[in-house]
């Protein structure tokens, strides 16, 4: 079998990009492990563990793709505010959506709710899809890649696009090299239900342990529960893990310092350890890595997903641009425009985001004073809040076609 590109992986990128690529003429077929199917979704079930904050332009990725649609028949969240403290002092801020004219900071959604949507909008494409196929080996077979599946099957395209997660097996098989080092965190991540009404509003409290984030959730039983992911040392994690739910909803509260009332209930929890990886480069000759395939970072602001929705935008736009100049899709030069697009907002991010968790894990007194400062500085300054919320909108930068207004 052969096709002109081929992702590995039909995560919520890779379905992204698969989508973003319908109308380019291209024929690209899709493979994963898994089976690929959209099971019928009841809104009475427990919430799933995991779940993505999409942002302003996420959601306009998603309604290009005619994805947004399934997502809103299923359950999300919008919010309009975050508060953000200090639980080691006095400082906090208060970021809302009104103060750039916006109804919604963005939706809190699971990410079945957000893969389940994108499934659906392929199953009814043209797209190829190869379900319960595991990549095993890659090698060049002339200008193309030779790909060989676990039960024995072989693929042969051009181009091979790695959407197959943080542990990708297209990047280890391609001897892709990464920069990576572990938080010495884990994540616990659950959904719980508080006595009081979350408010359409985003928590997050930074404790001398890690963030622990407060995140509403759609309809279930009022607007009672909320998606936690609290990051917190292992050991602490393990002790966390081994409370019975009542005990573990009762150390929740009080890390949480009961903002929203008691935690009343508790769902299945996970606990996730932290590591930071970044692709030393995004792209080779034949290949390209996106989302968490090319780089992970810390949960603090859920902006994972975010950034692999804007790489899949981006490659979509080079290699549709491309093959209508009748440029050759696996060239390096070609492929590097996506790398030049994406790299750098991904840098920058990751930045932010180790520089607030360096901050935050200081034992150093003058740095906690400088912090609360600084907090209730900024919560005083309305254009510095409204930069910052724009920037959370994903409205800043260079957009692709696909997220722009």
């Amino acid at each position: 079998m052969r096709a002109d590109l081929i992702i590995v992986g039909a995560g919520m990128v890779g379905s992204a990009l698969a989508l973003a690529l319908r109308e380019s003429g291209l024929e690209c077929l899709v493979l994963d492990g898994g089976p690929m199917t959209v099971e019928p979704f009841d809104a009475t079930a427990a919430y799933e563990p995991r779940v993505s904050a999409l942002s302003m332009a996420s959601q306009r990725i998603l309604e290009r793709l005619g994805a947004w649609p399934g997502v809103l028949a299923r359950r999300s969240c919008p919010y309009s505010d975050m508060h953000v403290w200090d639980g080691s002092g006095t400082g906090n801020i208060h970021f809302s959506a009104a103060s750039v004219h916006a109804n919604t900071l963005g939706h809190i959604v699971e990410n079945r709710v957000v893969q389940d949507a994108l499934l659906e909008r392929l199953h009814d494409s043209d797209v190829g899809l190869l379900a319960d196929a595991r990549l095993e080996r890659m090698r060049h077979s002339g200008d193309d890649w030779l790909l060989t599946l676990a039960d024995g099957r072989e693929l042969r395209t051009p181009l091979v696009i790695a959407a197959d997660g943080a542990n990708s097996a297209v990047r280890r098989l391609a001897g892709c090299e990464t920069r990576e080092w572990d938080y010495l965190h884990h994540a616990i991540v659950t959904s719980v239900r508080c006595a009081e009404a979350h408010q359409a509003t985003a928590w997050q409290r930074f404790t001398d342990e890690g963030p622990l984030a407060f995140l509403p959730l759609g309809e279930r039983d009022g607007e009672h529960w909320c998606s936690i992911v609290w990051s917190t040392t292992p050991d602490h994690a393990t002790q966390l893990m081994a409370l019975d739910d009542d005990a573990f909803s009762a150390e929740l509260g009080q890390a949480f310092e009961h903002r929203l009332g008691q935690v009343l209930q508790v769902d299945r929890r996970l606990c996730i350890p932290l590591r930071q990886r970044h692709a030393k480069r995004y792209v080779e000759p034949g290949l390209a890595l996106i989302g968490d395939a090319a780089h992970t970072i810390h949960p603090l602001a859920g902006q994972g997903v975010n950034l692999g929705f804007l790489d899949a935008a981006v490659l979509a736009e080079v290699l549709a641009q491309a093959a209508e100049r009748g440029e050759r899709l696996a060239d390096e030069r070609v492929l590097s425009r996506y790398e030049r697009r994406r790299m750098p907002h991904n840098l920058a991010m990751m930045a932010a985001m180790e520089g607030f968790q360096r901050l935050f894990q200081s034992d150093s007194l003058t740095l906690r004073l400088a912090r609360n400062a600084g907090l209730d500085l900024v919560n005083g300054l309305d254009e510095a809040k409204a930069l910052f919320v724009r920037q959370a909108l994903g409205l800043s930068g260079d957009l692709p076609e696909l997220a722009k207004a």
